[in-house]
């Protein structure tokens, strides 16, 4: 899905300040003037593309959000979404450590399908000019100004942020993709957003299938090849390669590249994995920041000397050599330079 796909159809905004004592709630729509539709369409769009979204499917006996959508209609937003923002606040109000926020409810389509939106707004810090005369018992400011500057405490994300919660619903079956991030409540740390709120199962995202990935095979080259850096960087090679060529890992077949001669170690990442139900599944990053890291071979010699080589060039044997010496040291040759240019 691209960005100019999503349609925004109705949006309300409730404002959910902690500090007020109660909820605010909207008994009118937005009016959706350009900018706003900019607004709303860049949020939706940063997470529906971000890699952080996990899948999420209501239990519906339990959950009451899937209760008051049960027969939602863009007739009955206002209503519906003013019971919403009431549930959320009651969750949000006897949990200190959640952070106020407006709720921006939307109804769009996209590729076809209609969608509704829940975009939890945590509020921001900024400062801003503020202008007032400079004798205040002048109201017609023949005095002059004072300009002064002022802490806007309730500033609302904006469109180039990345949310800390929101919820994408698909009206016609239900399913749902969703951003969130731990909070203490009763002192332990709890995806609130989807336990409590939207009570749902969730499953892994891909950002955090890839980082267990990642961790599993460090985790195996700490313990067997210490010292293998030919090792490391043909993992982080292959890994790459996998995402450039096929825009996925295929975690069994990356487990047989890596490990396969050596069936001790390869069942030993498998059993890292099996504890996440990974080991038959399908890593597919969507968001270009997620894989960027596998994009550079970053290398720190034991004398300081840091070299920094693009993966493609790291392929390429006719541009780059290590050469092991005989007395174990390691030389690095860098062949076929035309310029150089410090930095």
């Amino acid at each position: 899905m691209e960005r100019d796909d999503i349609i925004i159809r109705n949006a309300v905004v409730h404002i959910l300040d902690s500090y007020v004592g109660m909820p605010v709630l909207s008994d009118a729509l937005l009016e959706l003037s350009p900018d706003l539709n900019d607004f709303l369409r860049d949020h939706i769009y940063r997470i529906a593309s971000g890699d952080d979204l996990k899948k999420c499917s209501f239990q519906t006996g339990e959950s009451a959000v899937y209760q008051m959508l049960a027969d939602f209609n863009e007739e009955n937003l206002l209503p519906v979404s003013r019971q919403i923002a009431e549930y959320l606040y009651s969750i949000m109000n006897s949990n200190i450590e959640i952070p106020a926020a407006d709720l921006l409810i939307v109804t769009y389509q996209a590729l076809g399908e209609r969608y509704l939106a829940l975009l939890k707004m945590n509020y921001k810090e900024f400062y801003v000019h503020y202008t007032l005369p400079a004798n205040q018992d002048d109201p017609d400011g023949i005095s002059g100004n004072c300009n002064d500057i002022i802490k806007q405490t309730a500033a609302l994300p904006a469109s180039s942020s990345k949310l800390s919660e929101a919820a994408l619903i698909n009206l016609s079956d239900y399913a749902v993709a969703l951003i969130e991030k731990k909070y203490d409540v009763n002192g332990v740390k709890t995806n609130y957003f989807s336990q409590m709120f939207l009570q749902c199962q969730t499953s892994l995202s891909s950002k955090a299938k890839l980082d267990i990935v990642t961790k599993a095979v460090n985790q195996i080259h700490q313990k067997y090849y210490e010292d293998d850096f030919d090792k490391k960087m043909e993992a982080k090679s292959i890994i790459h390669s996998d995402i450039e060529e096929q825009g996925a890992i295929e975690i069994e077949t990356i487990g047989e590249r890596l490990f396969g001669t050596e069936p001790e170690i390869k069942e030993e990442f498998t059993e890292k994995l099996e504890k996440y139900n990974l080991v038959k599944e399908e890593v597919k990053p969507q968001n270009k920041q997620t894989t960027k890291k596998f994009e550079k071979q970053f290398l720190v010699t034991d004398t300081g000397i840091e070299i920094n080589i693009p993966m493609e060039q790291y392929n390429n044997k006719q541009n780059l050599e290590f050469i092991t010496n005989p007395d174990g040291t390691i030389s690095v040759l860098i062949k076929n330079i035309n310029r150089l240019t410090a930095k």
